[in-house]
């Protein structure tokens, strides 16, 4: 299976900021069986992030964001995912800010989403490394076989 991953960071996008983040998921992709066909970046601008959610959902079976999931006033990649998505996938959301919660007061914070457009999922994730990797690490059991039904593939249920 496809995975891609795009960071949304206006340091990252004009070069001031490494993408440490979007490593970070690149490196769980890879680890949880997932082929990393496209790694990109944009910057915090609504029209810029569901524009490359549309072509990523055609590139690969999972699309995962990092960073523009707060509060600041820049903070769209929620926005623009709902914008692009058919339908959303609420229990990987609360899966991800339970997490969250359980690190930090401030897990609270993030608004990240998820959704399926096409035969993609997308899910946004905070754009702390530390954030990623630990939401990351609560929904991978259940990407595998969420994406295998998505995509009309073979499936047990445990």
């Amino acid at each position: 299976m496809r995975a891609a991953v795009l960071t949304v960071s206006d340091g990252v996008a004009s070069g001031s900021r490494e993408d440490t983040s979007g490593a970070v998921l690149a490196e769980r992709a890879v680890s949880a069986g997932f082929e990393v066909v496209e790694r990109r970046t944009v910057a915090d601008e609504r029209d810029q992030i569901a524009g490359a959610l549309e072509q990523l959902a055609g590139l690969a079976e999972l699309v995962l964001t990092t960073g523009g999931t707060g509060f600041a006033p820049r903070d769209v990649t929620p926005e623009a995912t709902a914008a692009v998505v058919e339908r959303p996938t609420p229990g990987l959301d609360e899966a991800m800010r339970e997490v969250s919660r359980r690190a930090s007061p401030h897990g609270l914070l993030s608004r990240g989403s998820s959704g399926i457009r096409g035969a993609a999922l997308i899910v946004n994730f905070p754009g702390s490394p530390r954030a990623c990797a630990e939401c990351f690490d609560a929904i991978a059991p259940a990407l595998g076989h969420g994406i295998a039904l998505l995509t009309s593939r073979p499936t047990e249920h445990p």
